[in-house]
């Protein structure tokens, strides 16, 4: 005999659009709560599928749908499962589709299934040659030609690439000058945004570990990166005329106004530079290098009394 679950489960597939909306906003419910995510994850093999077939519904199913398996998906074994089952092209597909209203939670679906490295495969589209890299290169047009003015659907997007800069295959892709999606991204970097600037930090720094194989494609990117890298540590002090002659446009504009104070280490800080420099400093031996890492962290440390900030984390 079936259990309550068990029924409530089967409802999600009912030809009756009032029971089929009902069912969906109970298991979302349930996911909110970790007692219901477990209860739920006993039953993946079949709330999954259908939580998924109801995207493609009117947004009152389709979204609380979409939520459900967002929240689902912060378990890892379930993000994994949904990964099986083709998740990422139902996501990208639906993402797509015209008229489709509840981007901005299936993208934050997608922050969450590349946290794993099947999921990054799947996105990046690892084994079909024809169709990779098609995912995100959409992923990236949608990125820089979103508007900043009110709601960002697309402002997460920068977890994702972040997600997948995090993976050898995924900076050679973000790297390749053919396709030439990094100095689309890097672009971003001066947006009043904190999530869509924090990703395109966090690209960056990710890329960057692929100088000494890449260092050709870092070159044609250089009047970008440059300009990406040098203004988060700037400082908020106007330079002069002199001092911006010799600069790339996008570095003398902005050194010529007046800026946010301490907008240089709240960067640092959001990229984890402080790890960076922890891990690096270890590893050295030079006694000058070693010098110059106790410099910047006399800096990071004392010299405003700025400390890391603290953050909710959210999916």
């Amino acid at each position: 005999m079936a259990t309550e679950l068990e029924e409530l489960i089967d409802f999600l597939s009912a030809p009756s659009p009032p029971v089929k909306k009902a069912a969906v906003d109970i298991v979302r419910g349930l996911t909110g709560s970790e007692d219901g995510l477990h209860s739920l994850s006993n039953y993946a093999n079949t709330v999954l599928p259908s939580l998924s077939r109801l995207l493609s519904e009117d947004k009152e199913v389709s979204e609380p749908a979409a939520e459900a398996l967002v929240n689902l998906s912060q378990n890892a074994e379930l993000a994994a499962k949904m990964v099986e089952i083709g998740m990422v092209k139902i996501a990208m597909d639906l993402l797509y589709k015209p008229g489709f209203s509840i981007t901005r939670v299936l993208v934050m679906l997608l922050v969450n299934l590349t946290q794993l490295d099947d999921g990054i495969t799947s996105l990046l589209q690892i084994g079909d040659e024809k169709m990779q890299g098609l995912y995100v290169m959409k992923l990236v047009r949608s990125f820089c030609r979103s508007s900043e003015a009110g709601d960002d659907p697309f402002d997460h997007v920068g977890s994702i690439l972040v997600n997948i800069s995090k993976k050898e295959a995924g900076r050679k892709m973000l790297l390749d000058p053919k396709r030439g999606l990094l100095k689309q991204i890097i672009r971003q970097f001066d947006s009043s945004g904190p999530l869509r600037k924090k990703g395109v930090s966090g690209t960056i720094r990710n890329c960057c570990f692929e100088a000494e194989n890449q260092l050709q494609n870092l070159l044609l990117i250089s009047e970008f990166l440059w300009p990406a890298l040098l203004l988060p540590v700037a400082g908020n002090k106007i330079y002069s005329e002199q001092d911006t002659s010799k600069m790339p446009l996008e570095l003398r504009s902005a050194l010529s106004i007046e800026r946010e104070p301490e907008a240089g280490r709240r960067a640092f800080w959001s990229v984890n530079g402080p790890r960076i420099l922890q891990v690096g400093y270890e590893d050295e031996e030079d006694p000058k290098v070693l010098e110059a890492y106790e410099q910047i962290g006399s800096l990071l440390v004392h010299g405003s009394g700025t400390e890391e900030p603290s953050t909710t984390s959210s999916k």
